[in-house]
């Protein structure tokens, strides 16, 4: 959420294991308070992780949550076998986590074929977790959740606080920060069409982008779990980024749309309207279209350390 990277890695070379942090020095107090969607982005990073480990021709045993007496470790990754036939299909992802970032330009209108999209509900099943592609209704009553609470963001106080401390407005800024979203990434303004698109600037004069009509039917896919609690999160998370590096390497350009996840009262009506359950996790919006500007990364050195 928001470019905020909030993790880190150490490496033990005696045990040839990974040990994978949350760094709570970049939560979002208000838009985020339980640190569900930070979990989620160290989930996606682990999943990059177990790809990276596979496309070395080693075996990813990773085990969540694996001390209960320290909530900033979420997951450890032996890497000592050697990989395995499903490791294989890991490995082919690999040069998709180069090529994936956000996309906050309009879409085509251009159907998503079927055997693709049971490809990405594949691949989110694979990591225990379930991604749908609404319709009808149930898809208008997503758009509309969400545009209540970017209405809602935009005149909340504690959501412009998260959003100042993390986009990058100044041109100075923009070019050298390591993390966060500058505004040449924001994208144009939404000038008509139903995508569920934040306004980076919160509503205020920002670097001039133009505005432009997004999809008046927008390819969106909600990412749900069974329960709600910080192993969920994590699972989802690597779901998440599994969909995210398939879409990538298929030629589809993704985005995410969290508003209404943000809101406690908007994210519980976001589930199945038919069997009322599954924990709404994410929001995707997946289509054809440019694939936008690059955010920046933090330096290797501040989020990756070694032990013997």
């Amino acid at each position: 959420m928001h470019n905020a990277q909030p993790w880190r890695f150490r490496y033990a070379r005696g045990s040839g294991t990974f040990r994978v942090y949350a760094d709570f020095e970049r939560t979002m107090p208000h838009s985020d308070p339980e640190d569900r969607a930070l979990h989620l982005g160290c989930g996606a990073a682990l999943f990059n992780l177990r790809v990276a480990v596979a496309n070395a021709g080693l075996h990813p045993q990773a085990e969540l949550l694996p001390d209960p007496s320290d909530a900033s470790l979420l997951a450890a990754v032996r890497t000592t076998a050697p990989a395995d036939e499903e490791d294989a299909d890991l490995g082919l992802l690999h040069p998709a986590i180069r090529e994936r970032h956000t996309s906050r330009y309009p879409f085509a209108e251009t159907d998503i074929p079927e055997d693709l999209r049971s490809a990405l509900m594949n691949a989110a099943r694979r990591e225990g977790a379930t991604l749908a592609f609404p319709s009808s209704w149930h898809l208008r009553w997503v758009q509309e959740l969400a545009e209540e609470a970017e209405a809602r963001n935009l005149t909340d106080d504690g959501s412009e606080e998260d959003l100042a401390r993390w986009t990058r407005t100044g041109s100075e800024e923009a070019d050298t920060a390591p993390d966060g979203v500058p505004a040449y990434a924001f994208g144009p303004r939404k000038r008509g069409g139903r995508a569920p698109m934040r306004d980076f600037s919160g509503g205020k004069p920002s670097t001039d982008l133009g505005s432009t009509p997004f999809e008046v039917n927008p390819h969106l896919a909600l990412l749900t779990t069974e329960e709600d609690g910080p192993r969920d999160w994590l699972v989802a998370g690597q779901a998440m980024e599994r969909v995210l590096l398939l879409a990538t390497a298929k030629g589809l350009a993704t985005s995410f749309s969290t508003q209404a996840l943000e809101w406690p009262d908007l994210r519980w009506p976001l589930r199945d309207p038919v069997s009322g359950t599954g924990r709404v996790q994410m929001i995707l919006r997946l289509g054809y279209g440019p694939k936008g500007p690059v955010t920046p990364r933090r330096p290797v050195g501040d989020v990756l350390g070694f032990e013997p």
